[in-house]
C-alpha cells in the first residue's frame, strides 16, 4: 500500500542527462592488495599475482555465489585466473592478436578503460565535504512544507467487521492489541503504520487519514485491500532527514554530477562533426532541447 519516494528524489535528476554513459564509466575499485607483486601461482611459466587476483575480484568476484565462503570463493578466483592465462597463452599462440576484430575491439576496450579511470578519479575526488554539505542544505532549503501523520489501522475482509472494531474502539479497548488480534496486515505491528505522507497511501486511506485529528478514529474505510479503521496519534510537517541517513545518495549524486559536467566541458571545447543521420523523432520535433543540454542546467533540489 505504501510507496515510497526518496527525499532526494528531486536532487537526482539533475545528474540524470548523462546517467548512462556516466553509469557505464563509474566502476568499483577493490582494495589494493598489500604487495601487488606477490606471486600466488605461475602458469605455464607466467605468474599470477596479488594485484591480478584483486582485479579479478573486482570484475567478476560480484558473479560468484553469495553463499560461498571465503575458501570457496578464493579458489574460484584463481582457478579463472588459471584458465585465463591457459586460454590467453593458446590464442597468442594461434596468433588470435593479429586479426582485425581484435584490434578493433582492443582500440575500443583501451578508450573504454581510459574513460573509467577518468571518471573514476573524478568520482573520488568530488565527493568533499564541502560539497556534500552544500547540496545537502540546497535539498532541504528546496523541500516544500508537507504534512504527514503517524496513524494505526485495523483491516478486516468486511465491513460489519469493521464497524464492529469501531464499536470496541470507541468503547475503550486498546487498539493495539485489537489490531494484533483482529487485522490482515502482517506488516503493521499493533496497527502501527508510523509516520507517512498523504502521497504514500492509495486515496481513499489517505483521504480518511489526513481528515482526522490526533485521538480521533474513523468510521470503516474501503480500499483495494479491504476495510480499515484508523486512529490518528499525531501530526507534524515532515522533517527534512539527517545528513547521516542520505549520504550515500548525496556522494552517488555529487559524483555522478561532476562526471556529468566533465563530459559536457568536454563536448563543449571540442569539434564534433557527425555524419549518421538523426532520429527521425528528433527531427519531427526541432522545438525539442538536445538530450545533453538539461545537464547544463541543474535542477532545484526537491524532496
Amino acid at each position: 500500500m505504501a510507496r515510497f519516494h526518496s527525499p532526494l528524489q528531486g536532487v537526482r535528476r539533475a545528474a540524470l542527462a548523462l546517467s548512462l554513459c556516466v553509469a557505464a564509466a563509474a566502476p568499483a575499485f577493490a582494495e589494493a592488495p598489500s604487495d601487488p607483486g606477490k606471486v600466488l601461482a605461475t602458469v605455464n611459466g607466467e605468474p599470477i599475482t596479488a594485484q591480478d587476483y584483486a582485479q579479478a575480484q573486482e570484475d567478476v568476484g560480484s558473479t560468484l555465489p553469495r553463499q560461498m565462503n571465503d575458501a570457496a570463493r578464493k579458489k574460484a578466483l584463481m582457478d579463472y585466473l588459471i584458465d585465463l592465462k591457459l586460454v590467453t597463452q593458446k590464442a597468442l599462440a594461434d596468433k588470435l592478436d593479429q586479426t582485425p576484430d581484435f584490434k578493433q575491439k582492443m582500440a575500443y576496450y583501451r578508450e573504454k578503460l581510459l574513460m573509467e579511470s577518468y571518471l573514476g578519479q573524478i568520482a573520488k575526488t568530488s565527493a568533499t565535504e564541502a560539497a556534500l554539505k552544500t547540496t545537502y542544505d540546497e535539498a532541504a532549503k528546496a523541500q516544500k512544507p508537507e504534512e504527514e501523520v503517524h496513524a494505526l489501522h485495523i483491516l478486516v475482509p468486511t465491513e460489519k467487521e469493521a464497524e464492529d472494531v469501531e464499536k470496541r474502539l470507541k468503547a475503550g479497548e486498546d487498539f493495539g492489541k485489537l489490531a494484533d488480534q483482529l487485522s490482515k496486515d502482517p506488516g503493521s505491528k499493533g496497527g502501527d503504520l508510523g509516520w507517512f505522507t498523504k502521497d504514500r497511501m492509495v486515496p481513499e486511506f489517505a483521504e480518511a487519514a489526513f481528515k482526522l485529528q490526533p485521538g480521533q478514529i474513523s468510521p470503516p474505510v474501503k480500499t483495494q485491500f479491504g476495510w480499515h479503521v484508523i486512529k490518528v496519534l499525531a501530526k507534524r510537517e515532515k522533517p527534512f532527514p539527517p545528513m547521516a541517513q542520505v549520504r550515500d545518495q548525496l556522494e552517488h549524486f555529487v559524483a555522478q554530477r561532476a562526471q556529468s559536467q566533465a563530459i559536457l566541458k568536454l563536448r563543449d571545447s571540442a569539434k564534433i562533426t557527425r555524419t549518421d543521420a538523426p532520429p527521425a523523432a528528433a527531427a519531427a520535433k526541432p522545438e525539442a532541447a538536445p538530450a545533453g543540454a538539461a545537464a547544463k542546467t541543474e535542477a532545484a533540489p526537491t524532496k
